[in-house]
């Protein structure tokens, strides 16, 4: 294509614009693809995680002693 910058003058604008929004779909669907992606691989936490976060929690803020923190994570630890 050496002759491919002359134009008759109709339609380069159609073309770029068809382009454009195939450039804008294919980056779209790249990052909808990345984002899911993403969410699935992310570690959820799990129940026992919340469990010892909480427990961490109130141990911090004083509503339970050394003694009884220390049973109930020897306890959630099985």
């Amino acid at each position: 294509m050496p002759y491919w910058h002359y134009s008759d003058g109709d339609g380069g604008w159609i073309g770029m614009l068809l382009m454009l929004i195939t450039v804008l779909i294919l980056v779209g669907g790249l990052i909808t693809v990345a984002v899911i992606v993403l969410r699935r691989t992310t570690k959820t936490s799990t129940g026992h995680d919340d469990a010892v976060r909480i427990l961490n929690e109130r141990f911090a803020r004083g509503e339970i002693d050394k003694d009884e923190f220390e049973a109930r994570r020897a306890a959630l630890r099985g």
